[in-house]
């Protein structure tokens, strides 16, 4: 695909990923993601040519305008849709396939002031969503999902779901990109058996259930077979 090819590409990313765009127009005039991935190519094609000073200086006015930060030195691929975009930071060497879509306030940050790769990579295919941070030199599977407010700082496999802080990886994802109110709540479940729990011994030391061992077991067995079900 050539660098115009590319730039068509990008405008019509919306009208494929964002069931609320009606018309070119809105995507001329509504969609600040779009400018700020327009303006990144622009940006990366000098930067690419040694052209370093000038590619920050496009960098820095799109961040201005856009409120998004994409170092000009990060590689993005086609049919990549940044959604709200607002507070969105790529750095330097983060890689980002084709086809994601990343939200608002998502940062692909560093963990290291060494050169060299330091940023995470993103396969084709990957959902962000809003608030994820996810640092250093790691790479997210294709297809994956990344559940809001994340913070992801090791390996995600192709087609899992991540979620928590720091994230944990809770097996395969599901097939809608836009489900984020499908992601398991791995904490709430946690809270679920330590109430029982409480409940269990409270009972035990009120009346002297004798069956404590028994309830406990299940409880037990019930939380194990949800652990087990995200795998």
């Amino acid at each position: 695909m050539t660098f115009w090819q590319t730039i068509k590409h990008d405008f019509t990313e919306p009208s494929r990923q964002d069931p609320a765009c009606n018309s070119v127009f809105e995507v001329i005039f509504c969609y600040p993601g779009v400018w700020a991935l327009i303006n990144y190519r622009f940006a990366h094609w000098f930067y690419e040519r040694k052209f370093r000073l000038i590619a920050r200086i496009i960098s820095g006015i799109t961040r201005l305008i856009t409120a998004v930060d994409i170092n000009p030195g990060a590689k993005i691929g086609s049919g990549v849709f940044f959604d709200h975009a607002a507070g969105l930071v790529i750095g330097e060497t983060a890689i980002v396939g084709d086809n994601c879509l990343i939200y608002q306030n998502v940062t692909l940050g560093g963990v290291s002031l060494e050169k060299g790769k330091r940023h995470p990579t993103l396969e084709d295919g990957v959902v962000v969503g809003a608030g994820a941070k996810i640092l250093g030199n790691i790479t997210i599977g294709a297809h994956s999902k990344i559940g809001a407010n994340s913070v992801v700082i090791k390996d995600v496999p192709a087609n899992s779901t991540a979620v928590g802080v720091p994230a944990r990886i809770l097996g395969e994802c599901d097939s809608d990109p836009l489900a984020h109110n499908k992601l398991p709540d791995i904490n709430k479940e946690l809270m679920k058996y330590l109430i029982k729990r409480i409940e269990i011994l409270e009972d035990c030391i009120q009346n002297g259930d004798k069956n404590l061992c028994d309830k406990e077991k299940e409880i037990n067995q019930e939380y194990e077979n949800y652990l087990k079900s995200l795998k």
